[in-house]
């Protein structure tokens, strides 16, 4: 029985991070939902937070010390008279009512600055002398004090929609009264294993077998994204079968698929998809690992909804991992809402010189370690692709160009951070 031809779609990796990036953009979030503050961390905002008040809401002192007029202080030492003492929370309103000329209010950190005094002398430049107060030093207007608004005017948007909550923006939200808040639905990302060779993590493996690792992995990078995995059974490496179940993973929101993506006899993601006629935006990008990486998107007949993309990834599970980083993770961001992270290099000194064949963009498990401006980062040993054991050693990819052949050692490269 013949069957539709594979479309040969390679591409630089420049190019295909771009197409992949093209797609993301078109990608509308789904529906929303009202969650907790507490719950809300990870999540992505739907709706944005905005200032109910100015903050801060009233000028703060950013140290202990004294509130003072700054003109007082053109020559020190200068001896100003205390009237009284302002604590955080409190609001004393005679004092807050304002300070004239030679005068002085002890002030505590995030307490209210009074009206008349333009800055706050730090207690470690005073002398205190019962109800009078030295000061040793000059300070400028608006010196350790934060004007109200300074920070975000009521009205203002504090957190954007789109956002992914973390710590400050949880903080910012709890500052506004916001209980509650809007965030997306987190899309639902199928995984789909292929192969006979592969069994289940709970399971003795024969003696060409290998127990599913890439399910694994891969849910939590698609956690880490934004995304809640939705684990499929391994399938094997009969056609009807891997259709079946290709068309379940279909139904989420984006099908992330491992194996059978290859040259071999045996390697039939591909051609199921083709007889599901799928749309390949690319079938394999030229890095190492990850070459025979496949991206595209498919709608089953009668179908209603849009279709659905799809990642057709190396088996190997470090292969599985890079290509997820590179190419997966900007539409699981932007299924749940968010506008997907730029792929950001940082930059290190090399410890050990590194020879490969050009022609490839390779992303390869390395160790950056040292102290502040002493880092360098190495190559991890590894037996290639499927040595899971050395990736889990490393914590970032080393990223040679694909016209380089040598990078000395001293020369700064570029890394991938895990």
């Amino acid at each position: 029985m013949s069957h539709p031809p594979v479309p040969d779609i390679v591409l630089s990796f420049e190019d295909a991070r771009r197409l992949v990036e093209q797609q993301a953009a078109g990608i509308k979030p789904g529906e929303t939902e009202v969650v907790d503050l507490l719950a809300a961390r990870g999540r992505v905002l739907a709706d944005p937070v905005v200032a109910d008040r100015d903050l801060p809401p009233f000028p703060r002192s950013t140290r202990d010390g004294y509130a003072v007029r700054s003109a007082d202080l053109t020559k020190v030492p200068r001896t100003l008279d205390v009237i009284g003492e302002i604590k955080a929370g409190e609001r004393p309103e005679r004092i807050l009512a304002g300070i004239g000329v030679g005068q002085a209010a002890s002030i505590m950190t995030g307490a209210p600055v009074p009206a008349g005094a333009d800055a706050v002398v730090m207690v470690e430049h005073t002398t205190r002398q019962e109800r009078r107060v030295e000061i040793g030093r000059a300070v400028a207007p608006g010196e350790n004090l934060v004007p109200r608004g300074a920070e975000a005017r009521q009205g203002s948007t504090l957190v954007d929609r789109g956002a992914r909550l973390n710590e400050a923006s949880i903080a910012l939200a709890a500052s506004a009264g916001k209980a509650q808040l809007t965030v997306y639905r987190c899309p639902r990302v199928a995984v789909l294993t292929t192969g006979d060779e592969i069994v289940s993590l709970t399971s003795v493996p024969g003696p060409t077998q290998i127990r599913n690792s890439n399910s694994y992995s891969l849910a939590a990078q698609i956690g880490e994204a934004g995304g809640i995995p939705v684990l499929l059974p391994i399938a094997p490496d009969e056609p009807g079968q891997l259709r079946d179940w290709i068309e379940r993973g279909l139904k989420s929101d984006l099908l992330l698929m491992t194996g059978g993506v290859s040259m071999g006899r045996y390697d039939l993601v591909e051609q199921v998809l083709t007889e599901l006629e799928a749309e390949f935006f690319f079938t394999g990008a030229r890095i190492q690992p990850g070459r025979p990486v496949v991206f595209g998107r498919c709608c089953r007949p009668g179908r209603e909804r849009p279709a659905t993309c799809f990642f057709g990834l190396p088996g190997n599970p470090v292969s599985t991992m890079v290509t997820f980083s590179l190419f997966a993770r900007p539409l699981v961001q932007a299924l749940a809402g968010m506008a997907p992270s730029p792929l950001t290099f940082v930059h290190a000194r090399l410890k050990s010189e590194i020879r490969v064949k050009p022609g490839l963009k390779r992303f390869l498990p390395a160790l950056l370690s040292g102290e502040f401006e002493n880092s360098q980062v190495e190559l991890v040993p590894w037996q290639g692709s499927g040595d899971i054991a050395a990736t889990a050693r490393a914590n970032c990819y080393i990223v040679v160009p694909a016209d380089r052949e040598l990078i000395a050692a001293g020369d700064f490269v570029a890394m991938l951070m895990r």
